[in-house]
């Protein structure tokens, strides 16, 4: 019998993810606080939609939530039409959303006082691994939460890896963000320096790609940099969010991160010419003014 599913949150993330839930043969129930949008992949995808996220948690073995922030979190999962108050002894929630790790221990806890499974589990990939069914899936909880949900997230990633306790998703995500400014400053400077200096950037990167200095963002970024092209990709406000998040973990356990701190109020400057929805890629035009 296919397992009943539900999935909260059909962002440019979300709305792909549930749907390859759907095509690999789980019931997907769908909730997103716009409705249109929720219609919208009932349209691409079948299944169906609830009106609250406790309608959508309602006989759902697996709860996932994809939303933006701590905040929409709790909204989704907390209150009388919370997903919680939806779910049942020994059901399991993966939050997929990209948040503080307090929030995570913190909806670990409650929903261990209800017998439910939780597991935090950021993603990593973009918009295109999301689509592609190609994400990295960073996760805390305990095992038997996650080999009860692994299938499901199997649907729409390539690697999926319980990290630790429940928080350690989140802190992984942030050492992935922590990791992804620095390459993006890297490559922005690069590709600045080339130019300045008169050289063919596409050619260079050509070569220099196939060696030590190869990175995701430089195979994946360097021809829309090259043609001052952002209006795609991870918005630089949602990168913000979680560096905001990295520093100030950091600031809690102790660990110094210069680079990151510095690269992140370089983003500070592209939100003010304009940049707020620019793919992070957009570090090299803050060069270029």
């Amino acid at each position: 019998m296919a397992v009943n599913v539900a999935f909260i949150g059909l962002g440019v993330m979300g709305f792909p993810m549930a749907g390859h839930l759907q095509q690999n043969g789980f019931n997907v129930c769908v909730y997103n606080r716009t409705q249109a949008k929720a219609q919208k992949w009932l349209e691409t995808y079948q299944g169906s939609m609830a009106l609250t996220p406790q309608a959508a948690a309602e006989n759902a073995q697996i709860v996932f939530v994809c939303v933006g922030n701590d905040d929409d979190v709790r909204s989704v999962v907390l209150g009388e039409e919370g997903a919680l108050a939806g779910m049942t002894a020994n059901t399991i929630m993966v939050d997929h959303s990209t948040v503080s790790a307090d929030v995570a221990r913190e909806l670990f806890s409650i929903c261990q006082s209800k017998n439910i499974g939780f597991l935090d589990a950021p993603v990593s990939g973009g918009q295109a691994g999301a689509e592609n069914g190609q994400l990295t899936v960073m996760v805390g909880g305990q095992q038997q939460d996650f080999d009860g949900a692994y299938q499901a997230i199997q649907s729409y990633s390539r690697c999926c890896k319980l990290l630790g306790e429940a928080g350690s998703g989140q802190l992984a995500k942030m050492m992935n963000q922590i990791c992804i400014a620095g390459v993006v400053q890297g490559l922005a400077e690069a590709l600045h320096f080339g130019k300045t200096a008169g050289m063919d950037c596409a050619a260079v990167i050509e070569v220099i790609s196939q060696g030590a200095a190869q990175s995701w963002q430089m195979q994946n970024r360097y021809h829309s940099m090259l043609n001052d092209h952002y209006e795609h990709g991870f918005a630089v406000d949602w990168m913000r969010k979680d560096l905001a998040i990295a520093l100030n973990e950091a600031k809690r356990n102790g660990s110094t991160l210069p680079v990151t701190a510095l690269v992140d109020q370089f983003y500070g400057e592209v939100q003010k010419m304009g940049g707020q929805r620019w793919d992070t890629s957009s570090l090299l035009a803050r060069l270029q003014r």
